[in-house]
């Protein structure tokens, strides 16, 4: 007689690896948005540490979604050949395609490689940060878990905190053409 069993539930672990990868990719966005919204926590040292790991960080961010991603599709059997899974999944395809190219120019091979290009392709995570709150909202609308909400919390507020840094770095730059005018 067993006092408990533990049953692995795929799709359970597949939400979890999901919901780690968010994870893990939101603190590959903080380093510089807590810089410029929040300027006392670089005394903290937590900014320039995460950025230090910036590049480990979201290479496991892509492993989780990888994993996360693998499992969702042997679970689901999609239909390859109906437009239709393309459509329903637009935004988690298309945010693991730029998880993807970040992670493979992720080294100092493609940084010297690409040269200016290489920061304009790492833009690509601001795209993926909208796409992937939108992921989680639509796929999760009809059966949410518990870390659903957090997910998109989350997510949303790390959204308003890069739209405000962004508000702050326009103003600073509007501020240095009006002095030097």
């Amino acid at each position: 007689m067993q006092l408990f069993q533990l049953e692995f539930n795929p799709v359970s672990f597949a939400a979890l690896l999901g919901f780690l990868a968010v994870g893990a990719y939101i603190l590959t966005l903080l380093p510089t948005t807590l810089r410029i919204v929040f300027p006392a926590t670089t005394k903290t040292g937590i900014p320039k540490w995460l950025l230090k790991y910036r590049r480990w960080i979201g290479l496991l961010s892509f492993c989780l979604a990888v994993g996360h991603a693998y499992i969702y599709i042997k679970q689901r059997n999609f239909d390859w050949l109906d437009i239709k899974t393309y459509w329903f999944y637009f935004q988690g395809t298309s945010t693991l395609t730029i998880f993807t190219l970040l992670a493979i120019t992720s080294n100092d091979w493609s940084v010297k490689r690409l040269k200016k290009n290489w920061k304009k392709l790492q833009q690509l995570t601001y795209l993926a940060m909208f796409l992937l709150t939108w992921h989680i909202w639509a796929i999760m609308a009809h059966h949410w878990t518990y870390l659903t909400p957090i997910g998109i919390v989350v997510m949303l507020i790390v959204i308003i905190l890069f739209l405000y840094r962004q508000w702050i770095v326009h103003h600073q730059s509007k501020n240095r053409v009006s002095v030097k005018s």
